[in-house]
């Protein structure tokens, strides 16, 4: 008889579910559903404001979207001069870690898709793009007491009680940090080609005649259409992500009215926050600063 240790890898997490699964099932049982919850997922996203502040037409409240994106300005500034301040020339385990971050970013995000000159002159906003994106999803794995969704009542106050969000589950806030992109790779073209040039340089060279009208108006497209792709892509990474372990942890067995589902859907949900936190928030930074970086080199550059 084989033991556990013996076992098939597929035969031992087909058991680990179904340690999992029986003790649900039987809870399930014996334990009475208490109904079906009124819990809203949209609601955790919901930015309500902690204070009215307008300026004639112009709303100034802060939500928890501004507090997260305050907060990850001052982590991302604080910890760049922490590091600067303290660069020695025998360097410690830290600096290790942050030097070989950078030559990371300014090889193959910066110099691996712009020339050299490109990637001298705009090295400092594509990394300060990648690291502030990315603090930003990692402290929205953070559970931080500003969520007004569901609150709790102590001494008469309504207190905001803990939860995660992330600025970049926002879409307003990806589709500003592609606007600046946008923004800056057709400045660059320009400021190199001329505007004339520039775009006639959408045209692929060669293409001549009626059929670089086509061709003109499926690149005037597909202008804007990176705007939807570049924000829309890290907005929808990172709501999937905290949808996902926000029914996992808890969510789903409110909606059912079933508190015995939490015993099985709970580890599932640590396996999503881990997967987000070491994946998924990194990925998408990433991502968003290859792409800038691309479409930087790609302006300047004499062929389409």
């Amino acid at each position: 008889m084989k033991t556990l240790k013996n076992l098939p890898t597929l035969a031992k997490v087909g058991l680990g579910f179904a340690a999992l699964l029986i003790p649900t099932i039987l809870l399930g049982i014996i334990v009475p559903s208490a109904g079906e919850g009124d819990f809203q997922p949209q609601e955790e996203f919901r930015l309500e404001p902690y204070v009215t502040l307008e300026l004639g037409p112009v709303d100034l409240s802060p939500t928890k979207a501004v507090l997260y994106l305050l907060l990850a300005s001052a982590i991302t500034l604080g910890l760049m001069l922490y590091i600067a301040n303290r660069m020695q020339a025998r360097p410690n385990r830290t600096q290790t870690a942050v030097e070989t971050a950078y030559t990371f970013m300014r090889d193959n995000i910066a110099r691996g898709n712009m020339d050299d000159a490109m990637a001298r002159r705009w090295f400092p906003f594509v990394a300060t793009l990648f690291l502030f994106i990315w603090v930003s999803n990692m402290i929205g794995y953070i559970p931080l007491p500003l969520n007004t969704a569901h609150p709790i009542e102590v001494g008469g106050l309504k207190l905001p009680t803990f939860a995660i969000y992330a600025a970049t589950a926002n879409i307003s806030v990806p589709l500003v940090l592609t606007l600046m992109v946008v923004i800056a790779y057709h400045v660059e073209g320009v400021r190199a080609k001329g505007p004339v040039k520039y775009v006639k340089g959408w045209v692929p060279a060669g293409v001549s005649g009626f059929a670089a009208f086509p061709i003109f108006i499926i690149e005037v497209i597909s202008q804007f259409v990176r705007i939807i792709s570049l924000s829309v892509r890290l907005f929808a990474n990172m709501l999937a992500g905290h949808l996902l372990i926000l029914f996992m942890g808890g969510g789903l067995a409110v909606i059912l009215g079933l508190a015995a589902l939490g015993y099985f859907t709970l580890p599932i949900a640590w396996v999503f926050f881990l997967f987000e936190i070491v994946l998924i928030a990194t990925l998408q930074a990433f991502i968003f600063a290859t792409l800038t970086a691309i479409y930087l080199g790609e302006a300047v550059a004499e062929s389409h």
